[in-house]
């Protein structure tokens, strides 16, 4: 066991170190709004990955993959939700800096956060494709489905985390108005361009 777990534990890094959905997401709003918001955003992602591990481990993962037409919902509405992020974004930049007390701005994070991965078919996937190949037939499932969902949040949400603080770092460097307008158009078509990605890989054949 102690060697499956190193080499999920190995694939769940390499899984998130590739750009996606959240770590786009996180360092747009941690350079627009600083690593507090962004660190509510990720507490945000994470409690959508457990409830997708949750929803896996009791088969839901699979229900939707059997049905195309739930599907291509979840994951056109997923779609939509990143564009309409890189709109607001851009938009964003062009207005002045909105004064958000901590607390609205925390529970805004949060919410889009979670939303965000709610509806990231890629995390869905993982559950549904690369995780249960861990799983070793010669032991409880339950168990090791728990066991491996926990590890995938904990590691998830600490390279989040790292992103945030990266991104989070050169914000007090984008203060000026000329400096926002243009980086909200580079985040814009960033997240226009995870947009399109999400889309052509989760497409079915």
């Amino acid at each position: 066991m102690t060697t499956v777990l190193l080499s999920y534990l190995l694939t769940c890094i390499a899984i998130e170190l590739t750009p996606g959905p959240n770590m786009a997401y996180l360092a747009v709003l941690s350079v627009e709004r600083g690593r507090l918001a962004g660190l509510y955003a990720v507490a945000g992602v994470a409690l959508g990955l457990a409830l997708l591990g949750a929803l896996a481990v009791f088969g839901v993962g699979e229900l939707i993959m059997a049905q195309p037409l739930l599907y291509e919902s979840l994951r056109w509405a997923g779609i939509a939700y990143l564009l309409y992020l890189a709109h607001d974004a851009w938009a964003d930049a062009r207005r002045p800096v909105e004064a958000l007390d901590p607390a609205q701005l925390g529970w805004r994070s949060f919410r889009r956060g979670l939303i965000n991965n709610l509806l990231n078919p890629k995390a869905a996937l993982f559950y549904i494709t690369v995780m249960p190949s861990f799983v070793q037939t010669d032991r409880p499932a339950l168990g090791q489905t728990l066991l491996l969902g926990m590890v995938y949040v904990v590691v998830a949400t600490a390279i989040h985390a790292m992103v945030v603080m990266l991104a989070g770092a050169v914000q007090p460097l984008l203060t000026a108005e000329r400096s926002r307008r243009l980086m909200g158009g580079v985040f814009a078509a960033l997240l226009v361009g995870v947009a399109i990605w999400v889309g052509l890989s989760t497409a079915r054949q």
